[in-house]
């Protein structure tokens, strides 16, 4: 019985890597790939693969993130493949929850036994679900209680947690972050859209104020009014930057603040 299967990976030479080996395996249908958490929850839904390659680690979305967006959005569960370069207590986690794993650099040896193990499976418990629930809430817990989000700036990577997020902006498809106080910073993020930064973001902090601008709503230091009942909101980064609330996030902003 030949299997299809959707490979998710950040990295293009992982994703070759992994493409050829099952090729070489054989009776493995490679029907789709996938570079950031995103793009894995749109071909899940697309293609409904038997089996997913789900790089634990992205930019963004993560694996665990994705995860999480099935299951709220009520898709129906591949076999997932976890690949990971995560410490032996993830690795444990996964053989718990009966979820495969593999770790970095892959081993063809180690790729078979998961294809024969996802063989193996006729179909999906109804459980399986609730197993990646658990496994999901597992692995976050143990996370550091405060989300980082790398950085670059000045030729050096950052992690910078996002309670000291400013706010975001994007430009030309680059997305600059600024956090806040008299230490602030300014970095640019991996990720290429402001949609998928904020899914990396706690949703009831972070506001999508305007197209071009995600805001911490904790990070607000003034609401300035403006032309024709519009607003700006003035920042508590070092150079106090006011952010355009679009007409379409007038309502929110009221809401937010009781205006």
């Amino acid at each position: 019985m030949s299997l299809s299967a959707v490979i998710v990976d950040d990295e293009q030479l992982a994703r070759d890597e992994l493409a050829y080996l099952l090729k070489n395996i054989g009776d493995v249908d490679v029907v789709a790939q996938g570079k950031n958490g995103l793009e894995a929850v749109n071909l899940i839904r697309e293609h409904n693969p038997d089996l997913v390659f789900l790089d634990v680690q992205m930019p963004g979305l993560d694996g665990f993130g994705v995860i999480k967006k099935l299951l709220d959005k009520k898709v129906a569960l591949p076999k997932i493949v976890f690949s990971t370069a995560f410490d032996q207590y993830a690795v444990r986690a996964f053989e718990v929850n009966a979820v495969d794993y593999l770790l970095k650099p892959f081993d063809r040896k180690r790729v078979m036994q998961s294809v024969e193990r996802a063989r193996s499976m006729t179909e999906v418990s109804p459980s399986s679900s609730d197993k990646l629930d658990t496994l999901m809430r597992m692995l976050e817990s143990q996370k550091s209680p405060t989300s980082k989000i790398l950085l670059k700036a000045a030729g050096r990577l950052f992690l910078v947690s996002e309670k000291d997020i400013c706010f975001a902006s994007i430009e030309d498809g680059i997305i600059t972050v600024v956090t806040g106080g008299p230490n602030g910073m300014e970095g640019q993020s991996n990720c290429r859209t402001l949609e998928e930064l904020l899914d990396s973001l706690d949703p009831n902090l972070f506001w999508r104020a305007h197209r071009s601008y995600l805001v911490n709503t904790n990070r607000i230091r003034e609401v300035v009014p403006w032309f024709k009942s519009s607003y700006q909101l003035r920042m508590d980064d070092k150079k106090q930057t006011e952010i355009p609330v679009s007409r379409a996030q007038t309502k929110r902003l009221r809401e937010l603040f009781g205006l």
